[in-house]
């Protein structure tokens, strides 16, 4: 018997894209909550479904471990449980289930669950995590009564009712947590992953957690408009243990926003210098971050590859998203990574509401002036909680998430259609991937065309 069972639902094998990308990464925040839950003396298992089957798996270790509390806990550091992708929601409710049958109590924790607390008690949860998760598994693990604890939501065993405590307030210093139970993860099973499709091997940590910018679409159900960040000391220390313990080729810097302070950033550098702790990485920023200093030490600390949410080449549209960015500076951002040797990469976003043709050329525009290494390319995404969300939210059917993570289906109504918009993927894709194949890319462009002009006229003859 243990305390506790952590596991989570992203299942790698079924997402198709994320299949076919075979860029697996553990499951972070999962294993940084067994390590603050073995720190205060509970004992834990876990059970990582990334590549097996998931049910036989959890129910093999639900039956062995017997539990006194199942925590299906999501890495809310990756992008795809912050999408809240079905069959993610799916899977997590199969869990619930089976903990159910063997009157084991389970609490969910995540970014869908935070949204949609009912649905998650209705489906075989006793609780809801909502918010930081550490400091409140700490507490259902000791078996306090729920009433007295903040942060989550429960069903009253006479009333059926569903009851919300207060918030709980976000940890005031990261630097206090441990290392992440890295001891739980089967390294080799991801190496080989890795090694296999990209013949090498990545692993993931974090610096910072939550972001202080505002874009009217990014939902934030943890940790709203906040941003703490770890001293850039024990950053750097975290990476030369990662380095002697697993000796990965690569690191992905998880954080929402990686560097946000110039200062901090110089001081990482140096301390990854004096520690030998490099390793090249990845990471997420924001174009306007990216000034010559801080490039300079990111080059420093090892970062070869940096992804910036620029969504569009239209001052309007980001603008209208509350980006507070201006399209200048995608540009500038492009040309101070160039000359470090970083590869720029954008994430791109269409289909914002007011968002016509001429503002996707702007967009196309962009693209080929600047040339970026990668792109990653998505329709607008309505999130509960956000204020796109509360513009769109009469215009949203039946779907109101996406399946996987390359779903792209538009679920409000924009000015193209959803074939529209992933034909405008592909073409770009192909484009900036590709530029060899013209006769490609010319279809591509040709079929975006098309349907650009059908969706024109189908909307005219739905006004008149």
């Amino acid at each position: 018997m243990v305390d506790v069972l952590l596991t989570h639902s992203n299942h790698l094998f079924s997402d198709s894209k994320q299949t076919q990308k075979m860029q697996p990464y553990p499951p972070l925040q999962t294993i940084l909550a067994a390590s603050v839950l073995r720190e205060a003396g509970y004992s834990v298992a876990f059970c990582d479904i990334t590549f097996d089957n998931p049910k036989e798996k959890f129910t093999y270790l639900l039956h062995r471990q017997r539990p006194g509390l199942v925590v299906v806990c999501e890495d809310g550091f990756n992008f795809l449980s912050k999408m809240c992708l079905n069959r993610n929601r799916e899977l997590a409710y199969e869990m619930a289930q089976c903990t159910r049958e063997l009157g084991i109590p389970s609490a969910a924790c995540s970014a869908d669950s935070t949204d949609h607390p009912t649905q998650y008690l209705n489906a075989g949860f006793d609780y809801v995590v909502r918010g930081e998760v550490e400091p409140t598994l700490l507490e259902l693990a000791a078996g306090r009564s729920p009433e007295g604890i903040s942060g989550i939501a429960f069903r009253d065993g006479q009333t059926g009712d569903v009851h919300y405590t207060l918030p709980r307030r976000l940890s005031a210093d990261l630097d206090t947590l441990p290392l992440p139970a890295w001891d739980l993860i089967d390294a080799a099973q991801y190496r080989a992953a890795w090694v296999a499709k990209h013949q090498l091997f990545s692993l993931n940590m974090i610096s910072s957690r939550g972001c202080p910018y505002r874009c009217n679409w990014c939902a934030k159900p943890a940790y709203g408009n906040t941003y703490r960040v770890r001293k850039p000391n024990l950053v750097a220390h975290e990476m030369a243990y990662l380095k002697r313990a697993f000796n990965p080729d690569h690191l992905w810097f998880a954080d929402d926003i990686f560097a946000l302070s110039n200062r901090w950033t110089i001081e990482f550098a140096a301390k990854v210098e004096e520690l030998d702790a490099r390793i090249p990485f990845k990471m997420q920023s924001r174009c306007d971050l990216m000034t010559r200093s801080t490039v300079d030490a990111l080059q420093r600390s090892g970062c070869q590859e940096v992804w910036m949410g620029a969504e569009s080449g239209s001052q309007s549209i980001l603008s209208a998203m509350d980006k507070g960015l201006r399209v200048e500076q995608i540009y500038e951002a492009r040309r101070n990574l160039t000359r470090h040797g970083i590869r720029a990469c954008f994430f791109l976003q269409f289909g914002y509401p007011g968002e016509g043709w001429e503002q996707i050329e702007a967009t196309i525009r962009m693209v080929r002036e600047t040339k970026p290494d990668n792109i990653g390319v998505s329709v607008s995404y309505p999130l509960p909680g956000t204020k796109f969300f509360d513009l769109v939210s009469n215009q949203i059917g039946r779907k109101a998430n996406w399946s996987e993570s390359g779903d792209l289906a538009m679920m409000f109504q924009g000015a193209f259609s959803s074939d529209f918009y992933r034909a405008l993927a592909d073409a770009l894709h192909l484009e900036v991937r590709n530029p060899e194949g013209l006769n490609a890319i010319q279809a591509a462009w040709d079929l975006v065309h098309a349907l650009r002009d059908r969706d024109s006229v189908v909307r005219k003859e739905v006004c008149a």
